[in-house]
């Protein structure tokens, strides 16, 4: 493998400036020959959409794949809460320097700032974008867009429609993407799963697919590459994830040189419905915006579990307005679930388990009216009644911690490439913007920048500046891909085991949450690195994996996502174990606070943990971008 030069590409001049400057001094492509280039877009989430539907508006040739029967399934489709913009229309102090600095911040510094700072600005085009578009926004009485609180911000600058606005806004891009493929600008494949990169001359130039109805492996060349394939929190099984995110599109370009940055940047959702047992697949999520009007509260007495109606005010405690009065109950998602987690453990948790607490609408109900709190919240109120068969306009509902979102991803530089040349990654799937923890509502916010407003510079530099010669499937080096993606899965088929997938799965994911998981430390990690290798070998000598290779098998779908999850396991705690500080989603038991605060070493890990594959079972080479914080400096993260 050659030497890897981890080069950000961060533009000179003021930060305010980095954007403007360098979308002028990139090198461009003219319209008319556009249409000789083509370049493949691996997901159709709101990074995907966006990017393939702005690519084919400007006259590429894009070739577009979805793992599911239609680009509307895309997980982008279950976010609830809202999209952050810095429009400050509620006057209330709100600038995209303020936007810049409360994402860094909540990233616990470990984010690259010019990134965060371009996503701040982008994010007021976003918002008008979608309205142009379309997307039905929450208005005020006077027919203004409306916006709510989220975590860590003392502003309200999120856009929001209703408890659905991933939806609303996927079926935005849907419609520009759609818009494009009956011009005729993007091929959409659906049902289509990326296997492998294929790499000619050290550039990304296709990818091999396995037809998920067929079964048939099929072959797609390119002049560029972009991967908008999501995040990595299925490895822990239960997620709110859907069953079908999984991390294989992202680890299979890992193993073929792209860096894999930050893997152990996982992030612990604190208003999930609580896991009722292990007839489960997947957790449901309840949106960080129910903490506007939702209050969180626990029984000060340890085992006390009479219902929440006959516990008394004076005996509740409402221990995140009591510990963060600045901040309340928006604190962010890593110090509310740290502080849910620490409640439960001091044995006040709530419900049958004890792994649960409160979260009140009683006092908002009283105050603004049902009606009110209907509007704003009625669909979430719906799922939850739907689910645990308990009415929260009468009941607190209960909530736990769970995997939600994955900062880490495939290292990429200020123009979204990563060290692989002609490898874009966009989206959740790549590291760039939420350093250690991501603030609600940023999600939305990151797919749609990449996608609409800097991949369709970003690429343009790369394939002005490059020398591209022809290359067609019949290259050895997809014949290469193509058959190792076949003796993979051969050799997947071949096992004939008796376990099933979908224990070993459960097995894994039991082993990173309880050791990978909310806190983390030394034994548990080592403990975790010794079990995962065990449970490889366990799956590869045991898993049974029915059917045939050549149609519709969705058990050796499964079988070669659950496989990657049990080689990538292994980097994320590698990575845990490897970063001894606490910041963010990350939390050392060996590094906190004398008041169990996240305690960061800004002296040794102020970079990103960029790791290059050696092979399965083997040290993977760790390459560190040093982070420079010129504007927002360092500086113990307080909600306080």
């Amino acid at each position: 493998m050659s030497a890897i030069t981890l080069d950000p590409r961060i533009p000179a001049g003021p930060v305010a400036a980095k954007w403007d400057r360098h979308k002028f001094e990139m090198k461009l492509v003219n319209p008319a020959n556009k249409r000789k280039y083509t370049i493949i877009c691996v997901g159709t989430g709101l990074a995907g959409a966006s990017a393939a539907a702005s690519l084919g508006e400007l006259g590429y040739k894009v070739l577009n794949f979805c793992i599911q029967d239609s680009p509307r399934r895309a997980h982008s489709i279950a976010a609830q809460g809202g999209i952050n913009a810095a429009k400050n229309y509620q006057n209330d102090g709100d600038s995209i320097y303020r936007l810049f600095y409360d994402t860094v911040k909540g990233g616990d510094y470990r984010s690259r700032e010019a990134n965060v700072y371009r996503l701040a600005q982008l994010s007021v085009d976003i918002i008008d974008q979608c309205v142009a578009q379309g997307v039905p926004f929450a208005r005020e009485y006077g027919g203004l867009l409306d916006n709510r609180s989220f975590g860590g911000a003392q502003v309200s600058r999120t856009f929001y429609a209703r408890g659905q606005t991933g939806q609303q806004l996927l079926l935005g891009a849907y419609q520009a993407l759609m818009r494009q493929v009956h011009e005729g600008s993007v091929r959409l494949f659906a049902r289509r799963e990326m296997l492998d990169l294929v790499i000619v001359d050290g550039r990304a130039r296709g990818i091999i697919t396995r037809n998920l109805v067929t079964g048939e492996i099929e072959r797609y060349a390119a002049d560029a590459v972009i991967l908008a394939t999501g995040g990595y929190g299925t490895v822990y099984y239960l997620s709110t994830n859907a069953v079908n995110s999984n991390v294989t599109a992202s680890w299979r370009a890992h193993k073929r040189g792209a860096l894999f940055a930050n893997p152990c940047f996982t992030q612990i959702h604190p208003t999930c419905i609580p896991v009722t047992g292990d007839h489960q697949s997947k957790l449901t999520l309840m949106s960080e915006s129910l903490r506007n009007d939702g209050r969180v509260w626990v029984p000060k007495q340890k085992g006390d579990r009479r219902p929440p109606e006959q516990i008394p005010e004076e005996e509740r405690d409402y221990y995140l307005e009591r510990k963060y009065p600045s901040f309340g109950n928006l604190v962010p998602r890593d110090v509310a679930s740290r502080n849910a987690k620490q409640a439960c453990d001091e044995g006040r948790g709530v419900g049958e388990s004890g792994l649960a607490v409160y979260l009140d609408f009683g006092d908002a109900i009283k105050r603004l009216g049902r009606d009110t709190i209907q509007e704003k919240y009625g669909n979430l109120f719906h799922m939850y009644k739907k689910i645990t068969d308990e009415d929260a306009y009468k009941v607190p509902m209960r909530i736990y911690p769970a995997i939600h979102y994955t900062m880490g991803g495939l290292w990429v530089d200020y123009n979204l490439m990563s060290n692989v040349p002609g490898l874009h990654v966009l989206g959740e799937a790549n590291f760039s913007d939420h350093g250690a923890n991501r603030l609600g509502a940023s999600a939305l916010m990151q797919g749609l920048a990449d996608g609409y407003f800097i991949i369709p510079y970003t690429i343009g530099h790369y394939l002005a500046g490059t020398t591209l010669p022809k290359v067609t499937t019949d290259h050895d080096a997809f014949k290469e891909a193509a058959d190792s993606v076949q003796r993979r899965i051969n050799q997947l088929l071949a096992v004939k085991g008796t376990r099933g997938i979908r224990e070993i799965h459960r097995e894994l994911g039991r082993l990173m949450w309880d050791d990978v998981g909310m806190a983390r430390n030394e034994a548990g990690l080592r403990h975790a690195l010794q079990e995962i290798p065990k449970l490889r070998d366990n799956f590869w000598h045991n898993v049974s994996v029915p059917g045939t290779p050549d149609n519709l098998n969705q058990s050796l779908e499964y079988a070669g996502r659950v496989a990657d999850y049990l080689e990538f396991a292994e980097l994320l705690t590698l990575d845990a174990l490897h970063r001894r500080e606490s910041c963010g989603g990350h939390f050392r038991e060996e590094s906190q606070t004398p008041e169990g605060e996240a305690l960061r070493d800004d002296a040794n890990y102020t970079y990103v943990a960029a790791w290059e594959f050696t092979g399965v079972g083997r040290e993977p080479a760790l390459h560190k971008e040093p982070l420079e914080f010129d504007e927002v400096h360092l500086t113990q993260r307080s909600y306080k």
